[in-house]
């Protein structure tokens, strides 16, 4: 079963008077459950790749098919629905909400989803993420690793099939980084989410069961790998 198909896609934006491109001519198909990772320079286009499957901006050209919808025809009301059901977003920058707490972050999405028992479910991702005890706890009480591991459990709150992960352990140390990824991939499996992921680093790219390699804003390499190995 096919969970991202994007076909002929390219991103260009005009500053200055010029044109710049992005993007140019990307065609990547996706299966359920794969875990693959985006590696390539800064610059390359991978985080305006994984914004455009988030339907986050409209691309110049080309077309994302993400879970069977094709979201150029989608309106913003439904790219909102599409977000809350379809996608968790694990963000470098956390975007947690400095003024609720640990548990009512996790809760936006259930709430949204009018969820039943989404306390206790948001208690249970608290757990699984090793933050029970963290729950009433403000981000700016948490430190940038647990703030990661809530914005991970508030990702997988709706149990969504595809799961999009932006240089999540950009601004942690080399430890707490190695854990989140650890978190992220363990509970991708026990959720069979497809996961795509942004990365600099060839470590957490070599867990992935897939490596596509961006190069000004092409595909430059498209390596399917026992994870790993």
């Amino acid at each position: 079963m096919t969970m991202i198909e994007i076909v002929n896609l390219s991103m260009r934006l005009t500053g200055g008077g010029e044109e710049v491109s992005i993007l140019d001519d990307i065609t990547l198909t996706i299966p359920a459950k794969q875990f693959v990772a985006i590696v390539g320079p800064s610059g390359s286009g991978k985080s305006t790749l994984l914004g455009l499957i988030a339907g986050l901006d409209a691309p110049s050209a080309g077309a994302i098919i993400l879970d069977g919808l094709e979201l150029g025809s989608l309106s913003e009301d439904e790219l909102a629905r599409m977000r809350l059901h379809t996608l968790g977003y694990v963000f470098q920058s956390f975007h947690l909400i400095p003024t609720l707490t640990a548990l009512e972050n996790v809760a936006v999405p259930l709430e949204l989803a009018e969820s039943p028992d989404v306390r206790s479910k948001a208690e249970a991702l608290l757990h699984a993420v090793g933050l029970g005890e963290r729950a009433r706890h403000y981000p700016i009480q948490l430190s940038g690793g647990e703030q990661q591991r809530v914005a991970v459990a508030r990702a997988f709150a709706n149990r969504p099939p595809v799961l999009l992960a932006d240089e999540p352990t950009g601004n942690l140390d080399t430890v707490t980084g190695r854990q989140v990824v650890e978190l992220i991939i363990r509970l991708n499996r026990d959720h069979g989410s497809t996961l795509v992921l942004v990365t600099h680093d060839p470590i957490l790219a070599s867990h992935a069961d897939r490596v596509v390699t961006l190069m000004d804003g092409r595909i430059a390499s498209d390596e399917l790998r026992m994870p790993d190995s």
